[in-house]
């Protein structure tokens, strides 16, 4: 059964969620502050390195695979990034390739 409260947590995340996703149009407006384009152009390419960080520090180059799943999908990554400019293509490539050493190649 339906449980009314869960409805009503439901409805109050997402009209938050949306309420701050617009809230810097509407606070800025069409003209938009120097340092909010600066973040728009700084903040993806350093959360992308805290998490190529984040994902790579427990690799152990002296156990297991060496590293070497890692290192293959990164490469992967990066060519694909670099040919052809889509964020979303070169993970996902990279990912699934990872995945399929990890669970096939590396098993």
């Amino acid at each position: 059964m339906f449980d009314v409260h869960a409805g009503y947590i439901v409805m109050i995340s997402g009209a938050v969620t949306v309420l701050l996703r617009f809230l810097p149009f509407i606070a800025f407006g069409k003209k938009r502050p120097e340092f909010v384009l600066y973040l728009g152009r700084v903040l993806p390419p350093s959360v992308m390195a805290m998490l190529t960080v984040y994902c790579l520090k427990s690799v152990d180059v002296l156990r297991g695979s060496h590293g070497i799943p890692e290192a293959l999908a990164c490469v992967l990554v990066v060519i694909l990034h670099v040919w052809k400019r889509n964020t979303l293509l070169s993970i996902t490539a990279g990912t699934i390739a990872y995945m399929f050493m990890v669970q096939f190649v590396f098993a």
